[in-house]
Parts: structure tokens; C-alpha cells; sequence
């Protein structure tokens, strides 16, 4: 009988019931309900679903983010199974392999025909950089506030790269900043886009875009890589892997590394991706007052970079000929393609023949190589 008992208070002293606390419990729920969005709200749920199973994962049973240990005796001991799935962020290897992805699937053919969209997706990560100095205002860190700051450019594999490399303490609530707010696009930009514009502003019609050409789709990748690159060497990573995935769509000679890119292995990442963040949100590292403040300043940053690019649309149809609507400049933050549909949305509300989408890709495509150069600024200055 004792035998038996002491099996049973083993297993028990072994259950994850023995360690688990109220902030555990808090997580947990807060996990579920990241699950119900996903899932019931269609919320992001390509990377809502695997970040809150990996919250839940890590909150249930901490030793899977455990990183690998030597006793006394030399002994080696594994690490958790999200530890190593975890090193691919924290080198940046998901994030960039991500952006290969992303470009594949992106047609920069709006950006090529008007130019001009480059300023509006520019003008956007004013909200990065306001909410940076903000973030320092509250008291984090260069790097940490940098990495808060990017989440206003709506590029969830962006603030996940800069995160790991910059304020990996923090990657956690950034990346679950970062992603609620991209979901929440079409909910939080509307109000911001019909406070700054007239109705009059918003029944805008713009000038057809021309056809842009093969060779120009297949050159715009290769020379923005050596000019950003040159410039700005930081952002070799995720604007090499962009304009990378891009050219495998443009050139049409290998369409299967296009496929490959923009399917099984982007999928294959993202979920590696999205468990491993969600396992870096355990209850010590997810349940502070920092948390609270990332995301009021993730939502300022996004709000902030919504403002800018309406209001620099604003003022570019003081200086140019042809009129643009100023609702195409709040897709400059870089959710794609959400923010460009939300900028046709509002302005079918005041004209249902009037077709923005077209011309908010331009700057929506914009501002995801913006968002990437706002990165390589703050690893330049704040890497190590």
C-alpha cells in the first residue's frame, strides 16, 4: 500500500497542478480567448491559432521553453521542444524566411506605376519613430522602445525580428501587440481616416494606373535591393529575403520556388514561428505593467502611423497634378492587404463607384519595405 501511495503522490508531485499558480490560470484563460478569436472571430487566425496554443503550451508546462543545462556532473539535459523551435526567431531566421514569403506573394506592380505611393508608405512609420520616443519617455530601454515603436508599422515578422535581436525580454507582448493590431485594422483605422478627411476628400477619384511592364517587375527587385542594402546594410535580411521571393514571382522562370515559397514553407514557418512566440509568453514574462504599456503604445504607434500617411496624402495634392485620395494614404502602415481594403471600404461609403484598392497597394506594398528600412535604421543605431 505504501508502494501504491507513493506512485500516486509521485505522479502527482510530476502533474502540471503542483506548479501551477493564479498568473498561470490568468494566462491561460487569456490564451483561450486568443483561441476563440481566432477561431470563432477569424482573427488573424494563421498566427492567432499557433501563438495562443504555444501561450497555452508554455503556461501549462513551463519546462517547454526550458533551454538546455549541464550539471555539476557534466550531464547534458535537453532543452523544451519550444526552446529550439524558439532559436529560429531569436536568429531571425523565421521572420526573414516570412518575408521571402511575403514576396512572392506581392504584386509591387501599384508602387511601380505611381511612385509617388513610396512617400505615402514613408510618411506611415512616422508612427514608428513617434512611438519610439514615447517608449523612452515611459522609461524602457533604446532598444526596447525601437522595438515597441516598430509595431506601428503593422508588420508583425518585423517586430518579432527587431524584438529578438533588440528587447528579446519583451518579444512576447510585442508579438501578440503587433499581430492583435493588424487584425483589428479594419476596426481602428475607419474612425482616424473619416476624422482627418472631408467627405469631398473621400469621393476623390484617381487616374487609372498605367500597365507596368515585365522587365520593370523584374528589375524593381534587384534595384531596390542594392540601393537599400548599400544604404542601409541592416536591412540585407528581411529586404534581401522580399526582393528574393519577389524575383522568383516576376521572372517566371521558376515557378516552383514561387509555390514553394508562397505555400508549404511559408505556412511550415509560420506555424514554427507562432508557437515559439507564444511560448515566450509565459505568466513572469506576459503578466507585468510593461505588457500594459506596450500595448497602449503599440495602439499610439498604429494610430499614429494610420494619421501620418492620410495627412502627407493631404498635403501631396497641394503640390501635385493629379489628385489623390487621401484615404490610400492609411494603408501606408504595411498590413497587407488588409489596410488597402480598409481604404476601399471607407471610400465606397462615400462613393460606391469610386475603386481605391489598386491604388492603396502602392503605398500599402510601400510601407512593408518601410517598415523594414525603419528596423535596419534602429539596428544600426541601437545593434550590437
Amino acid at each position: 500500500m505504501d508502494y501504491i501511495i507513493g506512485i500516486i503522490t509521485d505522479l502527482a508531485q510530476q502533474s502540471a497542478f503542483s506548479e501551477l499558480t493564479y498568473k498561470n490560470l490568468i494566462m491561460i484563460v487569456v490564451a483561450c480567448f486568443f483561441l476563440y478569436l481566432a477561431i470563432a472571430r477569424d482573427y488573424e487566425p494563421l498566427l492567432l491559432v499557433p501563438i495562443a496554443f504555444g501561450m497555452l503550451l508554455v503556461n501549462l508546462f513551463p519546462g517547454i521553453m526550458a533551454p538546455p543545462t549541464t550539471d555539476t556532473y557534466g550531464n547534458h539535459q535537453a532543452g523544451g521542444l519550444l526552446y529550439y523551435f524558439y532559436l529560429g526567431d531569436e536568429w531571425g531566421i523565421f521572420p526573414s524566411l516570412i518575408f521571402m514569403g511575403v514576396g512572392a506573394m506581392t504584386d509591387f506592380g501599384p508602387l511601380i506605376a505611381n511612385p509617388k505611393s513610396f512617400l505615402l508608405g514613408a510618411a506611415a512609420q512616422f508612427g514608428v519613430f513617434g512611438a519610439y520616443l514615447l517608449a523612452v519617455l515611459f522609461g524602457f530601454t533604446d532598444g526596447a522602445a525601437a522595438s515597441i515603436g516598430i509595431i506601428g508599422g503593422a508588420d508583425g515578422p518585423t517586430s518579432i525580428y527587431l524584438a529578438a535581436l533588440l528587447a528579446p525580454e519583451l518579444l512576447g507582448p510585442i508579438a501578440v501587440a503587433a499581430y492583435s493590431y493588424m487584425s483589428l485594422v479594419p476596426i481602428i483605422q475607419p474612425p482616424i481616416m473619416r476624422a482627418l478627411t472631408t467627405e469631398e476628400e473621400r469621393k476623390i477619384k484617381m487616374k487609372q494606373l498605367r500597365t507596368v511592364s515585365k522587365r520593370e517587375k523584374i528589375l524593381f527587385p534587384i534595384i531596390v535591393t542594392i540601393v537599400v542594402v548599400l544604404i542601409l546594410p541592416t536591412t540585407a535580411p528581411l529586404i534581401g529575403m522580399l526582393m528574393l521571393g519577389n524575383l522568383f514571382r516576376e521572372s517566371g522562370v521558376v515557378p516552383q520556388l514561387t509555390e514553394t515559397a508562397s505555400n508549404a514553407l511559408m505556412y511550415i514557418i509560420v506555424i514554427l514561428l507562432g508557437i515559439s512566440v507564444g511560448g515566450t509568453t509565459s505568466a513572469e514574462a506576459f503578466l507585468t505593467f510593461d505588457t500594459l504599456k506596450i500595448v497602449i503604445l503599440g495602439l499610439v504607434a498604429f494610430m499614429f502611423g494610420t494619421a501620418s500617411g492620410v495627412i502627407m496624402a493631404k498635403i501631396m495634392n497641394k503640390f501635385t497634378k493629379e489628385p489623390i485620395n487621401p484615404l490610400i494614404g492609411s494603408a501606408g502602415v504595411s498590413a497587407v492587404p488588409m489596410a488597402a481594403r480598409v481604404s476601399q471600404k471607407v471610400g465606397s461609403e462615400a462613393d460606391p463607384t469610386n475603386f481605391l484598392l489598386m491604388h492603396a497597394m502602392g503605398p500599402n506594398v510601400s510601407g512593408v519595405i518601410g517598415t523594414a528600412v525603419a528596423a535596419g535604421v534602429f539596428l544600426a543605431i541601437f545593434g550590437v
